[in-house]
């Protein structure tokens, strides 16, 4: 049995391990909340959100479990979360991009960025990455190769970030490409093993990605698609795409997590303050950031659409350029840039 004294004691710790969410927010989940991450395990979209989600865990004082779920592009997992009941407690995890844009490819119909309440983290940026063992030593020579001879190449799909980046070298270098032949994987970090083990030449996919196999000299990174070059402790300064394709146009890539609309105003209205209290703020966040080549960038709700609708567009019109889009971005409120 226990005494007066000792019951209280237990009563005073057990109040202190409550979570301060439950006096803080005005949603105070009652059962975990699932984040799809519609990539597999190990890519860039799964690595940031599993930093992410023990401080959102935190902060409610809740379980949030990451769900792998790829396929597709990414499509397979994102249309499982718009599915899902609209209760507050399954979202996704992705680049905004592809949220963004899924409909012009017909991966996901009858979506828009307006089916979710955005809350972005980081933006990170492609690289251009070959085997340790190639013969390639610089981009310029990789790009020949790329236009007359045979180069495999490593992406998640078509719609993923290398995908994509392999896309805007096509059109950058105003040339097919067509020494470039694109492999596909399941996610970031599959593309990126297969770069590493020579099953393929080389991989497109996001520093994020690439930076523990380039640290441990399994790959040779040549050119960083932005304008400034990447800086990442424990490896040599990677060149930008500008010093071979001066005219490149140059779009950070944004990532975070999107809770379908339609659960209570209040899941919405604590997640804002969370984002602000925590993310916005966060130390791991930032430090995973640094260490891998992302950039930290936390925003919420319309400024984080404002920050990323360049990108958003410029995703969405390359498509139609490239022939993949099956609806016109314009139906979705996504306007091209008159070409004339």
């Amino acid at each position: 049995m226990f005494d007066r004294t000792t019951l209280g004691l237990l009563a005073a710790t057990c109040m202190t391990a409550l979570p301060a969410a439950a006096q803080e927010y005005s949603w105070t989940p009652d059962r975990p909340i699932n984040i799809i991450v519609p990539w597999s395990a190990g890519g860039s979209t799964d690595q940031v959100t599993r930093v992410v989600a023990p401080i959102i865990e935190e902060a409610l004082g809740t379980e949030v479990v990451v769900v792998n779920q790829p396929g597709a592009s990414g499509s397979t997992g994102t249309a499982a979360a718009l599915d899902a009941p609209r209760d507050g407690y399954t979202w996704t995890a992705n680049a905004i991009a592809n949220n963004a844009t899924y409909a012009v490819t017909g991966l996901v119909e009858d979506t828009t960025i307006d089916d979710y309440h955005i809350y972005l983290h980081v933006a990170n940026v492609p690289l251009v990455s070959v085997n340790a063992d190639s013969e390639y030593q610089d981009f310029d020579a990789l790009l020949e190769a790329m236009e007359t001879g045979s180069v495999t190449v490593g992406t998640a799909g078509v719609n993923s970030s290398g995908g994509m980046a392999l896309a805007a070298i096509r059109e950058g270098s105003g040339t097919d490409l067509e020494g470039a032949r694109m492999i596909t994987y399941d996610g970031g970090n599959p593309a990126v093993i297969a770069a590493a083990s020579g099953e393929v030449v080389a991989t497109t996919q996001l520093a994020v990605e690439q930076t523990e196999m380039i640290r441990a000299g399994r790959l040779r990174a040549l050119t960083v698609l932005s304008d400034e070059a990447l800086e990442v402790e424990g490896i040599d300064p990677v060149p930008p795409i500008t010093d071979f394709l001066p005219d490149f146009e140059v779009a950070a890539d944004y990532f975070g997590v999107f809770i379908p609309v339609g659960a209570p105003q209040e899941v919405y209205d604590t997640m804002d303050q969370v984002w602000e209290d925590h993310v916005m703020n966060s130390e791991a966040l930032k430090t995973y950031a640094t260490d891998r080549g992302a950039v930290f960038m936390p925003s919420y709700g319309d400024a984080a659409l404002e920050r990323a609708m360049p990108v958003v567009i410029s995703e969405a019109c390359a498509r139609v350029t490239r022939g993949e889009a099956v609806l016109d971005p314009s139906e979705i409120g996504i306007d091209c840039p008159d070409e004339g």
